[in-house]
C-alpha cells in the first residue's frame, strides 16, 4: 500500500497578520507558517493505513518558509520519503498550485504509480477544498472528498464522506484515487523533539525543480485590508435582577419589546 500526501503551509491565524506595502497580499517578513490543519490530517490517515497495511507513505509539497521543518516532523511520524517542489515562486492560487502538483507527480520519477493520493480538502486559504479535485481529473483518477474514515480492501477503498447537518455516506472508490480529507480516524500524533532531531540526522528531504506552468489568474485580489473598530460591547454589571431589568430596558428602547 503505497499513499502519496500533498501538503502545504498556510499563514498561522494565532499571530498578528498585517497586510504588506502593495495593499494586496500579507506581508511575509515577520509572518509565521504551520502545516496546513486537514494536510496534517491526511498525512496521519496515510500512516494509520500504513500501520494497518504496510507500504510506503511519501510527501510532496511546494518549497516554503519552514517547511523543511514539517517535513522532519513528518518524517519523524513514520513517513519514509519527503520531496519538496523548488524553485516556486510565491503561489497566489490553489489552481496555479494544482498544475505544479500535478505536472510533479506526472514527471517526477518514483512518485508513482501509488494506491492512494491524501490532501487535505480544505485550508485557510482554500476553503472550498479545489485541490484534490482537479489532480484526480488531471491523472483521470476517481475522487472523494471531505472523507472522515478509509478502510482499504483489494483494489478498493470504502470510504466515509461527511455531509451537512451530521449525515454521513458510504461509497466504494476503485484505487488508485484521489481522497480530500476533513480528519483523520484519529487525533494527528505526537512526536518528540528528540525524535525530529533525530530525523534530521539520519533522514534528508529530496528537492525537484518546479515545472514551467503558467499561472492562473481566475481571481486577482484588489485590496486587502484590516476590519475597522465600529465599536464595543456594553458590559452589565450588578445582580441578576437588575441585569436582567437593564436588558428590558435595552430591548424596549429598540422596540424589540
Amino acid at each position: 500500500m503505497d499513499i502519496l500526501v500533498l501538503m502545504k503551509v498556510v499563514p498561522d491565524v494565532v499571530e498578528e497578520l498585517e497586510v504588506g506595502s502593495d495593499g494586496k497580499s500579507l506581508d511575509t517578513s515577520f509572518l509565521r507558517t504551520i502545516i496546513n490543519e486537514r494536510d496534517d490530517h491526511a498525512l496521519e490517515q496515510a500512516l494509520l493505513l500504513k500501520d494497518k497495511h504496510g507500504g510506503k507513505v511519501t510527501l510532496l509539497t511546494l518549497d516554503a518558509p519552514d517547511i523543511d521543518d514539517v517535513l522532519f516532523t513528518a518524517l519523524a511520524k513514520g513517513a519514509d520519503r519527503a520531496v519538496k517542489i523548488c524553485g516556486v515562486e510565491s503561489v497566489q492560487s490553489t489552481q496555479t498550485a494544482v498544475k505544479l502538483f500535478g505536472e510533479t507527480i506526472a514527471k517526477t520519477p518514483g512518485l508513482l504509480p501509488v494506491d492512494l493520493i491524501l490532501t487535505g480538502v480544505s485550508a485557510i486559504d482554500d476553503l472550498d477544498g479545489l485541490m484534490a479535485a482537479p489532480i484526480a481529473q488531471q491523472l483521470g483518477w476517481p475522487y472523494a472528498g471531505v472523507v472522515t474514515q478509509v478502510a482499504l480492501a483489494d483494489k478498493t477503498a470504502t470510504v466515509i464522506k461527511e455531509f451537512a447537518g451530521g449525515v454521513r455516506g458510504e461509497y466504494e472508490v476503485p484505487t488508485p484515487a484521489v481522497l480530500g480529507i476533513q480528519a483523520a480516524e484519529k487525533p494527528p500524533r505526537y512526536v518528540p523533539v528528540a525524535k525530529v532531531r533525530a530525523a534530521m540526522k539520519s533522514q534528508t528531504i529530496e528537492s525537484v525543480d518546479a515545472p514551467a506552468v503558467e499561472a492562473a489568474t481566475t481571481v486577482e485580489v484588489q485590496q486587502m485590508a484590516k476590519p475597522q473598530v465600529t465599536g464595543h460591547a456594553e458590559m452589565l454589571e450588578g445582580s441578576p435582577e437588575e441585569v436582567a431589568d437593564k436588558i428590558c430596558e435595552l430591548l424596549a428602547k429598540r422596540g424589540l419589546l
